[in-house]
């Protein structure tokens, strides 16, 4: 196991996956290991294929998080497609704010076209509610939504989750993109956070 200091706080790690992990005060446990994780995307990507055989598609990133989800989804995309990026923040430490900031936006015309949001993860539905708002107002064809993480039991909007990869509880987690204070996002596995 080696040690890192980052900001002055530990952040533990070995090569292999390992149960625990210290991101700075806090210690998540594995949760969900990579091979399932990939399983999920995997499914998604299946399905998305099934259902836009021999059509376009335009997938919007919601960065950070988004961003390993993003990659290993379109591995496994066989339709003709391209990627844009927004990066949208509703997050501070393990609590949501309750308001979004668009930081980035779209740097491509999405009118017309069949545009596919690929979240990290769906709790509150906050960020997904206004990304999605924002899109609507360009005209595309239009809008679904796949996300490798639904919280149903936190999701408070009524946008379809059209592609939804793993149902867990609402309880805080990390890795695979998902961060504790920008913490945590290469972890492989995805852990979740002990209250022990």
């Amino acid at each position: 196991m080696q040690c890192f200091y980052v900001n002055s706080c530990a952040f533990m790690m070995s090569t292999s996956a390992q149960k625990t992990v210290t991101l700075q005060d806090k210690t998540f446990s594995v949760f969900i290991p990579e091979n399932e994780i990939l399983a999920a995307v995997k499914s998604i990507a299946d399905k998305i294929n099934a259902d836009y055989s021999g059509k376009e598609i335009l997938f919007v990133a919601v960065l950070n998080g988004s961003f390993l989800f993003a990659a290993d989804l379109l591995k496994n995309i066989l339709v003709a497609n391209t990627i844009d990026f927004v990066k949208l923040a509703s997050y501070s430490g393990t609590t949501t704010t309750g308001s979004v900031k668009q930081i980035i936006g779209l740097n491509v015309d999405v009118k017309n076209k069949t545009v596919i949001v690929l979240e990290d993860i769906v709790d509150t539905g906050i960020t997904l509610e206004n990304i999605y708002n924002q899109l609507a107002k360009m005209e595309p064809k239009e809008i679904k939504t796949a996300a490798l993480l639904f919280k149903p039991q936190s999701y408070s909007k009524s946008i379809a989750i059209d592609y939804s990869g793993i149902e867990i509880p609402n309880d805080f987690i990390v890795g695979y993109g998902l961060d504790y204070d920008g913490l945590g996002r290469n972890l492989r596995d995805i852990y979740v956070l002990n209250n022990k």
